[in-house]
């Protein structure tokens, strides 16, 4: 678990502003900790907020040192480049901070620990994507659970599942609601400080990973899974384990506005979005051997469309669909919310 109260410095170095940079993006938005600074040379100085769109702020700089002067802890690698590998660029940089004593904070595939074998007391280095100990397969033990389980799904990879997750999260705790999040991806991992990295995990015991993390949080009153991947993209694995070790109740569509197609694969087609639902929700069930998932929302990504624009594409989903639909960080998760608890 992350200690809450240590502050973080995200390195963005040249990919402020910029789609890559979605790791920094998700821990400026959502961490509990404190955030020193961001460190990007091409924009220090400037306010971050018209290149990031988050509002939370602190300062741009351009080094570790000048992070550290600052009073960050922890140095977080906010990029996530093509093909997850810590370029070798980003080496110096790293190795600067840890001889400064700072902690690290790495999402990527490659592991950092060995590289920095002696540390000082209470310095640390975090790999998320390193398969936890003690998995075992699945026994669809959350099947018999009597809470609601939701699992975030979507049409295509980086549609937005996390960021519907964790604002649905947020609006049931604000309402009162014994909710847990469920991290599977390295952002989440870090902004909730536990979670399984599902792509990490070896295929025989992804789903009894999932399982454990929701059996651990049994005693919420809903219990919100985030998705990895869709089941119409060909590099995406993760659905089924998703769906045997929650066993949800519900699931919420997350889409991107306007998309008919994959955005790195335009020629495979999304299909009519009520006839991919009932996909899901028939492949939950396994005729009838497990408790029917419900679709009962849909979370809309209207970056890059005007406020009328993103009510009018979220209209014609709800038209589309019959179930509601809201861009959660536009409108608010309560929507989303409600149907869960419909």
């Amino acid at each position: 678990m992350l200690d809450r109260s240590l502050p973080l410095a995200i390195t963005m170095e040249g990919a402020l502003g910029l789609p890559f940079g979605k790791m920094g993006y998700g821990v400026l938005r959502y961490s509990p900790n404190p955030i020193a600074c961001l460190i990007d040379s091409t924009h220090a100085g400037e306010d971050h907020r018209p290149l990031s769109g988050i509002e939370r702020p602190c300062p741009v700089v351009a080094s570790v040192r000048e992070a550290a002067d600052l009073g960050a802890r922890v140095l977080v690698l906010g990029i996530a480049p093509p093909g997850g590998l810590i370029p070798a660029e980003w080496l110096p940089g790293i190795d600067e901070a840890v001889r400064l004593g700072l902690c690290v904070v790495n999402g990527l595939h490659d592991r950092l620990a060995p590289r920095y074998p002696s540390l000082s007391p209470g310095q640390w280095i975090w790999d998320i994507r390193v398969e936890p100990e003690g998995l075992g397969v699945a026994k669809a033990e959350a099947a018999g659970l009597a809470n609601r389980r939701v699992l975030m799904i979507g049409t295509d990879m980086a549609v937005g599942k996390m960021t519907a997750g964790l604002e649905m999260h947020r609006a049931a705790l604000a309402r009162g609601i014994r909710a847990e999040f469920v991290a599977t991806g390295q952002i989440g991992i870090t902004i909730m400080g536990r979670g399984v990295p599902l792509d990490a995990v070896r295929v025989d015991y992804a789903a009894g990973a999932i399982e454990r993390e929701v059996m651990a949080v049994r005693d919420a009153e809903l219990v919100i899974v985030e998705g990895q991947g869709a089941l119409i993209h060909p590099g995406s694995s993760a659905n089924l384990p998703l769906l045997r070790g929650a066993c949800p109740t519900h699931l919420v569509l997350c889409h991107r506005a306007g998309a008919t197609g994959l955005m790195r694969l335009p020629h495979i087609k999304i299909p009519p979005l009520r006839d991919y639902l009932r996909l899901y929700e028939e492949l939950s069930e396994a005729c009838g051997t497990f408790p029917r998932a419900r679709a009962c929302a849909v979370a809309l990504n209207t970056a890059g469309l005007s406020h009328q624009a993103a009510l009018e594409a979220a209209q014609a989903i709800e038209d589309e669909t019959g179930l509601p639909c809201v861009d959660p960080l536009r409108h608010g998760a309560e929507p989303l919310v409600d149907a869960v608890l419909a």
